[in-house]
């Protein structure tokens, strides 16, 4: 018998549901918790009640300095709030308790970020080639945004929307993953607590195939934001044929780390194995593809077996754990078929490729390295979304580039190197929305992201994402007390 019951927000209030679903602990896979699962009837009221708070009200009259002060009491109560969330994160997702918290803590400054620019992102005034003319351009909300994300750093990857998209002036109907909901569905309070007019923010949960479906198709949807993976985002993209709403994409990605036999290696060996192995691999900027200059192979993968297999894996709850389980069976399922599948085709397992001993209730799977002979490995080519590390040797700067950029995808990359000359040329070359130097899943408000082809269309963080939330208003204003000449006499 589940504990715990979650509520949509919808209008300012939390609404009993008419559906709903289990949600499982990946820890032991046991049910924990009853969430809505909100129907096409629920996404109505949602996107509707977000249009009225966009065109009449307290929302529509609010100044961008008032609507700033609220995204800054929004940021405070994520902080003041955050051990609660990361608890309900955790139990929900199976991300380890210190990674949750952490994560959560810093959300706060993105609601600060934003909320600081809601009054500074200014129209202009256009020096006209007319004489008796002036002509200021105004930027004005989009309209009611469809905020979708996914399970994994759900509380980051909403506030890279709600925050430029509050900021503009939008309101927004959020929809959390039907995967580990929870602590989204909590963060509502704190919205409301926050004071945000009724309709503003709504967030709800529930499947694709009709929440989801109305969400990026509803006739009063104006803008899409959806982080994923591309088969959706191809869904999301038929779905607003019907509104021809503006869509940004942050998908997945099949990220290269290159590591050079001039790298400080421990330092690599560390980003790699955090690279990989930190949400037990389900993040969409995993380095899950290691390109290993020859010389230094076999040494750089005797550091990263021995670091892999002493990685404390157990309760996500435990603040000692170091990774937990993946976040569903068949995601685990998923990842086994795929390594079976690679390392009977040419895979050589280094470490790894089985479930976790003594682990038998949980969704748990054990780090895994598996050197691969080149690129056609499935390990290689498909995005896993776990814990799994593709390991390629190269010989030359020019092989080194070319594998890194031999994937569909684009999100982020890393090199390590102490040859300057050769870092600016990795950086120029990589095809990638990200590069890392000598790093690695370093963010920050102040900087974009978003990826190149398969990884997605459009870029969320930094100053220029409130500019993807408005759109522009052409004001002209004739100066002159000259009537209007007659347009049909000639002169």
């Amino acid at each position: 018998m589940t504990a715990t019951t979650f509520r949509n927000f919808i209008d300012g209030r939390f609404d009993a549901p008419s559906a709903t679903f289990e949600s499982l602990d990946p820890s032991t896979a046991t049910a924990w918790a009853t969430m809505p699962a909100a129907t096409e009837a629920d996404v109505d009221r949602a996107v509707e009640a977000a249009d009225r708070a966009l065109r009449s009200g307290a929302w529509a009259a609010m100044t961008a300095t008032a609507r700033g002060k609220l995204l800054v009491r929004l940021g405070d109560l994520v902080v003041a709030n955050a051990d609660r969330l990361a608890e309900l994160e955790t139990r929900d997702t199976g991300k380890i308790i210190r990674e949750t918290r952490a994560q959560i803590a810093y959300v706060g400054d993105y609601y600060r970020y934003y909320g600081g620019l809601a009054d500074k992102h200014e129209g202009t005034f256009v020096p006209i080639d007319k004489a008796d003319m002036e002509v200021t351009i105004r930027p004005e909300p989009i309209g009611v945004v469809a905020a979708i994300v996914p399970w994994n750093s759900q509380l980051f990857l909403s506030a890279v929307k709600l925050g430029p998209a509050l900021a503009a002036g939008c309101t927004v109907v959020l929809k959390a993953s039907e995967d580990g909901p929870a602590p989204l569905l909590a963060f509502a309070e704190l919205v409301h607590e926050a004071g945000f007019p009724a309709g503003t923010v709504n967030i709800l949960t529930g499947f694709g195939h009709d929440c989801g479906h109305r969400m990026t198709s509803h006739p009063l949807v104006s803008r899409v934001a959806f982080t994923g993976g591309p088969s959706t985002a191809r869904a999301i993209v038929r779905n607003t044929v019907a509104n021809l709403a503006y869509t940004t994409l942050e998908l997945g990605g099949k990220s290269p780390v290159v590591v050079f036999a001039d790298a400080d290696l421990d330092s690599a060996a560390n980003a790699v194995v955090a690279g990989i192995f930190a949400a037990t691999g389900q993040s969409c900027v995993a380095g899950s593809r290691l390109l290993i200059e020859r010389s230094v192979k076999d040494e750089f993968l005797v550091r990263l077996k021995h670091k892999a297999e002493a990685i404390r894996i157990g309760d996500p709850q435990d603040p000692a754990t170091e990774m937990g389980p993946l976040a569903t069976s068949r995601q685990r399922e998923w990842i086994e078929n795929v390594v079976t599948q690679s390392l009977a085709t040419g895979g050589r397992l280094i470490t790894g490729g089985t479930r976790v001993e003594g682990k038998p209730d949980g969704f748990y799977y054990a780090p895994t390295i598996i050197e691969a002979p080149d690129q056609n490995l499935a390990c290689v080519r498909e995005e896993l979304f776990g814990p799994v590390l593709s390991v390629i040797a190269f010989d030359t700067e020019v092989e080194a580039l070319a594998l890194a950029n031999d994937t569909p995808f684009g999100l982020a990359s890393g090199v390590f190197t102490t040859n300057l000359a050769k870092a600016h040329r990795m950086a120029r070359g990589i095809h990638a929305g990200v590069v890392w130097i000598n790093t690695y899943r370093a963010v920050s408000p102040l900087v974009p992201f978003g990826g190149y082809g398969l990884s997605g269309l459009g870029r969320e963080g930094g100053m220029d994402a409130i500019r993807d939330y408005t759109r522009s208003k052409s004001v002209w204003i004739r100066t002159s007390d000259d009537p209007i000449p007659d347009p049909f006499v000639m002169r």
